[in-house]
């Protein structure tokens, strides 16, 4: 059995092409380059970087495997650098990592794996695969701190089929320890926080340079349609910010509610104006395959790092559906992604997901 090894140069990656040559899997590792540093400047926090290429040259060295560079630099590039710039001119907040999943890792690479004759792909992702009554399900990792599910929704039945997350079962200080007995050189190599197109977080910035992007100011507008102060441009501002408005406030703290782009408009109010139970999805991926049938009982994710919360959620489309929450939530924002989880036992399965509008 061959695997392809989806390196980034840091210790997770690094760890599950270890796991694998264990188990007697022939092994290929990969890194995928994905933009140049005037593209996307330079951080040692962020992963897939030109820097961290050596780091994972050093380890397939280490373990005796190839070890090749994919240039997917117009893929990337068109896929996830402009869809990102492109969300925030429209007032939406996205998440990189998902489109950088669907369509890099899971994408373009999954397919470069099958055309090096591989039978499965392999990334340091936290999160596991079962396959049960002949269906593949995608489920959270055992731990919890690292679980990584939420940004994996889009995985297909085939594509299932064809991956492994060695370190689903893993605590992280049990990958450090595993890289450290393996005298890996990044072993202790802090992990990758910020976006990897946009150093420091600043993703202002990144916006501009992408799109070659003027933000235009505009008007901050009450919930009732009153101007009460222009706004610095409509990427500087997602749903639920308090600071740096640049208010004033005499009446309580406001918060951003909206954000209209065909108005270039930023609409305040108080904090309780945030809390809603409802919200619309499109671009949904069912991991069975299948579109439910009727309305169902879940626990849903609207940002990477909330709790799950009960909802309803009813498919209005192949690909869309509504979510009614049992309790408000605060701060749905549009662009980034509703992750739909099982009930009871069913907890660490994920049923689903899409783009929250």
């Amino acid at each position: 059995m061959k695997a392809l090894i989806a390196m980034s140069g840091g210790v997770d990656s690094s760890v599950a092409a270890k796991l694998m040559l264990d188990q007697g899997y022939e092994c290929v590792g990969c890194t995928m380059k994905l933009y140049n540093n005037p593209d996307a400047g330079c951080s040692s926090k962020t992963c897939c970087s030109i820097r961290d290429v050596e780091d994972a040259r050093s380890v397939a060295v280490r373990l005796g495997m190839p070890y090749f560079v994919f240039n997917y630099m117009d893929e990337f590039r068109r896929d996830v650098m402009e869809t990102f710039a492109r969300s925030y001119t429209l007032g939406k907040t996205p998440n990189p990592c998902i489109d950088c999943n669907k369509f890099l890792k899971f994408g373009a690479l999954y397919e470069r794996a099958k055309e090096l004759g591989c039978d499965t792909i392999v990334t340091g992702h936290y999160a596991r695969i079962r396959k049960r009554n002949g269906c593949y399900e995608l489920l959270r990792a055992k731990d919890p701190k690292k679980d990584q599910s939420y940004v994996l929704y889009n995985l297909t039945q085939e594509q299932l089929a064809h991956t492994q997350f060695p370190l689903g079962d893993y605590e992280k200080t049990h990958t450090r320890e595993i890289a450290e007995e393996s005298g890996f050189i990044n072993s202790h190599k802090p992990d990758s926080q910020d976006i990897c197109f946009v150093p420091n977080g600043t993703y202002t910035e990144a916006v501009q340079r992408i799109l070659s992007y003027e933000p235009q100011p505009g008007p901050f507008l009450t919930l009732d349609g009153k101007e009460i102060g222009t706004h610095k441009g409509i990427i500087y501002y997602t749903i639920g910010q308090h600071k740096k408005l640049g208010l004033p406030q005499p009446d309580g703290p406001l918060y951003v509610i909206a954000i209209d782009p065909k108005k270039n408009a930023v609409i305040v109010g108080p904090s309780q104006a945030l809390f809603r139970r409802d919200a619309a999805v499109k671009e949904a991926n069912w991991i069975s395959g299948k579109v439910p049938d009727a309305p169902f009982a879940c626990l849903v994710k609207v940002r990477y790092r909330q709790e799950a919360q009960p909802a309803i959620v009813t498919p209005t489309g192949s690909d869309t559906f509504s979510i009614l929450f049992d309790e408000p939530q605060r701060a749905i924002t549009p662009g980034q992604s509703a992750v739909l989880y099982g009930l009871g036992d069913e907890t660490d399965v994920v049923i689903g997901g899409g783009i929250l509008q």
